[in-house]
C-alpha cells in the first residue's frame, strides 16, 4: 500500500473547527523530519502556521521557512495570477500584463476564477521546475484546504474553467491540474473530524463528493481529540455500586449512628458524597468516549482507513503540541 507521504500532494479537509490546520501542520512536520522537503499551503486569508511555529507572519504569497526543510505559504490568488501570467508570457513585465484588459477581464470573471488560479499554484508548487528559476521544487505539498464545502469547490473549479474553456493556455493548465487532482499516485486526500455524529456524517458526504467530482475516495480519515476507554465492565460495575451508596467496599451503607464496634466505621457524609461524585464523573467519561468510539465503528464498517489522535490537554495549540500529533501519526500512518 502506498504511504500516505508518497505523494506529491495531501490535501486536509473537513468540518470548520475540527483541527484541520493542526493536522495538516503535524503531517507536514512528519514527512519533514523523514527527509522530505515539505511546504504547507494555507488559502482563504488565513496564515496561522508561521504563528504556530513561533515565526512573524509574512505577506501572502511568500514562502517562509518553518523549520529545516519545512516551509510555508498562504496563497495569495493575485499574485498567483501575475505568477501565471508571466510564466504564460514570458519576457512581458507583469506590470504590462497586470494592466491588460485579460488580467482584469480574468480577475474578474465567473466564480470560482480565484480558486483555479489557487490551485494552479498549488499544483506549481509540486513541480521540479518552478515558475521562478530559483526557486526549488517541493517533495511534497500538504494543502490545509477550507472546510467541506469549499474545499470541493477549490477541488472543481479546474474541471469548471475547463468546461469554459476548451482550448489554449488556460483549458491546458485545467487540465494538469486535474491530471494531480485525479491520481491517486499522485495526490491523497485526508479528512479531519472529530469523534461526533455531525463531524462524521460530513465526512461520508465528502466522501461522495469527491467520488462524484474527481472518481477519487479517502485516503485516511483523522479522528482529532478521541477520548480513551478507561474503564472495564468489572470496572463499571464498580463504579455504579459507589455511586449507589458511596461506599468503597460497595456495601451498603448505614445510618448516621454510631457504627457497631464489630464493624469497620463508614466514611463520613461528606466524604461519602464526593465518592458518589467522583463515581457519577466517571461514569459520565466513559459514557462520552462510548459515544465517540461508536463513530469510529461507524467509519470502519464502511471499511475507511482511520487513525485517532488522542485529547490533548492543554490551554492552546503550541509547537509542542504539533510535535506531539506528528508523533502520533508518525505511529500511525
Amino acid at each position: 500500500m502506498q504511504s500516505l507521504l508518497e505523494r506529491e500532494l495531501v490535501v486536509v479537509t473537513g468540518k470548520g473547527g475540527v483541527g484541520k490546520t493542526t493536522l495538516a501542520a503535524a503531517i507536514g512536520l512528519l514527512a519533514a523530519r523523514q527527509g522530505l522537503r515539505t511546504i504547507i499551503v494555507e488559502v482563504g486569508d488565513q496564515s496561522r502556521l508561521p504563528d504556530l511555529f513561533d515565526h512573524p507572519a509574512r505577506q501572502p504569497g511568500i514562502e517562509t521557512a518553518l523549520q529545516e526543510r519545512l516551509s510555508s505559504i498562504s496563497i495569495d490568488p493575485d499574485r498567483a495570477l501575475l505568477e501565471w501570467l508571466q510564466a504564460l508570457g514570458g519576457r512581458v513585465s507583469g506590470r504590462l500584463l497586470a494592466s491588460s484588459g485579460t488580467f482584469q477581464y480574468f480577475a474578474a470573471a465567473a466564480p470560482g476564477a480565484k480558486e483555479l488560479v489557487s490551485m494552479v499554484k498549488i499544483w506549481e508548487l509540486t513541480q521540479g521546475r518552478r515558475w521562478q528559476r530559483r526557486a526549488a521544487g517541493y517533495d511534497l505539498v500538504v494543502l490545509d484546504a477550507p472546510a467541506t464545502g469549499n474545499a470541493l469547490g477549490l477541488l472543481g473549479s479546474p474541471h469548471t474553467f475547463g468546461a469554459i474553456a476548451r482550448v489554449g493556455p488556460v483549458a491546458g493548465q485545467a487540465q494538469r491540474v486535474r491530471e494531480l487532482l485525479e491520481d491517486p499516485e499522485r495526490t491523497a486526500y485526508v479528512a479531519v473530524a472529530l469523534a461526533s455524529e455531525m463531524a462524521v456524517t460530513e465526512v461520508l458526504e465528502l466522501e461522495d463528493g469527491l467520488r462524484r467530482q474527481l472518481g477519487r475516495t479517502l485516503a485516511t480519515i483523522i479522528l482529532n481529540g478521541l477520548l480513551p476507554q478507561r474503564f472495564t465492565s468489572e470496572e463499571l460495575r464498580r463504579i455504579a455500586a459507589l455511586s449507589a451508596n458511596g461506599d468503597p467496599h460497595g456495601e451498603a451503607s448505614i445510618g448516621d449512628g454510631a457504627p457497631p464496634a464489630s464493624k469497620t466505621p463508614r466514611p463520613a457524609a461528606r466524604e461519602k458524597a464526593l465518592i458518589r461524585s467522583a463515581g457519577l464523573a466517571a461514569r459520565a467519561v466513559h459514557e462520552r468516549a462510548r459515544l465517540k468510539h461508536n463513530q469510529v465503528a461507524r467509519l470502519r464498517r464502511r471499511s475507511f482507513d482511520v487513525v485517532s489522535v488522542p485529547f490533548l490537554w492543554g490551554a492552546h495549540v503550541d509547537l509542542a503540541a504539533i510535535e506531539r500529533v506528528s508523533a502520533v501519526l508518525g505511529r500511525r500512518l
